[in-house]
């Protein structure tokens, strides 16, 4: 049986026929011109017909892409009409709302704002994916995306929540055999723990009083996910370099100590990604609402609700 077709495909093609190029079709989407080339091919491949006929001055539609723009446009204005009459008629989110987050921050900050948002809206259910790799949303149909980090080029759209701060801890154990005039000049010498999933994982900039070293870390150990380069960490194996919401509560409690605490490493940024969409869901929007006030609370210096 043929694959089902994804139908933010169709957005797409109707976009391209409707507004009579790629590059039009990309700024009416907020996307990059090559993410709409790519998913018109993937459409024509799944329906093993030529849609487009494309020459350096215009695009055209085939025969076949006349009849088939003819359809999917009436599937697409249908959609939107059954999403506003919708919209206009509830007075709160429902159904299911599939999101993905890294581990540590979906475990320290999204859960307890998905507690929060079932209480707020009762009628909803909500799958997540807590993974500290990158998801497709338009592959995965996932509707929302949390992104820690650096966002790197990409054909969502997206919105910044609040930032967070990147520390160096090591178990008490560790700490206490390192000596105290430690400095990040020195890394290269120390125990680490690295994390795979880091872009940059091998050297880290530190400054202070501006003063900048490039440190170059040489990992013992290396991880795939956060939880195993915490457990690491704390076991006495190596420093590791965490963000802030997922070591505040060690450092406080004694079971982690911050090291090089007079220098600091980039700020990152906690984002909220969409899939592209002509419309954002209410219960997208209202879940957005909730983690953006916890991070407002959070940048407070208090936990989320």
């Amino acid at each position: 049986m043929a694959e089902l077709l994804n139908l933010n495909r169709l957005v797409y093609f109707t976009t391209v026929v409707e507004t009579g190029s790629f590059t039009a079709a990309a700024d009416r989407l907020d996307v990059a011109k090559a993410v709409v080339s790519h998913q018109v091919g993937r459409l024509e491949r799944e329906l093993g017909a030529t849609l487009l006929r494309r020459t350096t001055r215009r695009v055209t539609m085939t025969e076949e892409g006349r009849l088939f723009y003819d359809r999917a446009a009436i599937i697409l204005r249908e959609a939107e009409a059954a999403y506003g009459d919708i919209a206009r008629s509830a007075d709160k989110p429902t159904g299911m709302l599939r999101l993905t987050a890294p581990l540590d921050y979906g475990e320290k900050v999204v859960a307890p704002t998905i507690a929060a948002y079932l209480k707020k809206y009762p009628r909803m259910r909500v799958e997540t994916i807590f993974d500290d790799a990158v998801s497709n949303l338009v592959d995965e149909q996932i509707d929302l995306g949390i992104r820690a980090g650096w966002l790197a080029d990409s054909s969502n759209l997206a919105r910044r929540l609040g930032t967070f701060r990147q520390v160096v801890v090591a178990s008490p154990e560790l700490a206490a055999r390192l000596p105290q005039d430690v400095v990040p000049g020195q890394a290269r010498s120390l125990p680490w723990v690295g994390n795979v999933q880091l872009r940059g994982i091998g050297q880290w900039l530190f400054s202070k009083d501006g003063e900048t070293v490039l440190a170059e870390l040489n990992p013992v150990v290396n991880c795939d996910k956060s939880p195993g380069v915490h457990a690491c960490v704390q076991a006495g194996i190596g420093l590791g370099i965490f963000p802030d919401y997922s070591v505040d509560d060690d450092i406080a409690k004694g079971r982690l100590v911050r090291m090089f605490a007079d220098w600091t490493l980039p700020t990152g940024g906690i984002h909220a990604v969409f899939p592209p969409a002509r419309f954002r869901p209410a219960k997208v929007r209202a879940f957005v609402e909730l983690l953006a006030a916890a991070e407002r609370k959070r940048a407070r210096g208090s936990k989320p609700d």
